[in-house]
């Protein structure tokens, strides 16, 4: 499709974080451009633009409402009496949904049969579709990191790939890579840490005061994938909740071994 054929309208009023006062303005504004679009299908992500916007096409009448979760917010987010608030509010949204969408099989169970958001006669799972062939030919940057970083070829690399987010929890990455270090005999290791967010100065602080700064690297957004996952000899992933994590696929499809906790999608 040509890129002009996209229109892009941008809310001001829709952000991350609850402001009733704003998100009703939100709403109003959704709905005011439901109303003149008149669109056949609306298609919500996340949770809060996923809330306003089932809101704002359910009071607009338009006809097909669809919902994906790319994960959710409903455990590890929140105090447990405010994400029982959540479960309660994601069921009623979905009784006005069409139909509800997963990232993965997992997901969808821990939705219908854990959470009791809708039964799982109304789910539908569709799988990311990602473009894997440069991660397939990683092999050819093989070195490139290791030389950016000054290491030596028998140097392990270990990495995390994503958001310096609590619920990624790189804490417990870093602990556990500190526990690894202190080992008896350890062989010589080093972890890069790839991505940002309102933790980062939290964690470089954290591996200060683990005694392991010198043997991490925060490299903060990267674009070159590719290179990155060429020379780690492992991914690690501590979530303590997921959908489908895009970097332990990207990091199998280059042929890396990943260690992760349990959550979500990820054994899917």
């Amino acid at each position: 499709m040509d890129r002009h054929e996209i229109n892009v309208v941008h809310l001001p009023t829709l952000r991350r974080g609850p402001r009733p006062l704003r998100d009703l303005r939100a709403l109003l504004a959704l709905y005011r451009l439901m109303r003149r679009l008149q669109p056949d299908v609306v298609h919500t992500h996340k949770s809060k633009a996923g809330a306003l916007g089932r809101v704002a096409a359910l009071l607009a009448g338009v006809p097909v409402r669809v919902h994906t979760y790319h994960g959710h917010v409903l455990s590890g987010y929140f105090h447990p009496l405010v994400a029982r608030g959540i479960v309660l509010c994601e069921r009623a949204l979905a009784l006005g949904t069409t139909r509800l969408l997963t990232v993965s099989e997992r997901l969808r169970d821990e939705l219908s049969q854990e959470r009791g958001v809708a039964p799982q006669s109304r789910f539908r799972v569709v799988p990311l579709g990602l473009d894997l062939a440069p991660f397939r030919q990683a092999e050819q940057h093989r070195g490139g990191l290791r030389r950016e970083l000054g290491l030596p070829a028998d140097t392990a690399l270990l990495g995390v790939v994503g958001r310096m987010v609590p619920i990624k929890d790189h804490a417990t990455f870093l602990a556990g890579f500190a526990a690894l270090r202190a080992q008896p005999g350890a062989p010589p290791v080093h972890a890069v840490l790839v991505g940002a967010g309102e933790r980062l100065a939290e964690l470089q602080a954290l591996a200060s005061h683990l005694g392991i700064r010198d043997a991490v690297s925060f490299l903060g957004w990267r674009r070159d994938l590719p290179q990155i996952y060429a020379d780690l000899d492992a991914l690690a992933l501590t979530s303590r909740n997921e959908g489908t994590p895009v970097a332990v696929i990207e990091a199998l499809a280059a042929g890396v071994p990943v260690v992760a906790t349990h959550v979500g999608g990820v054994a899917d």
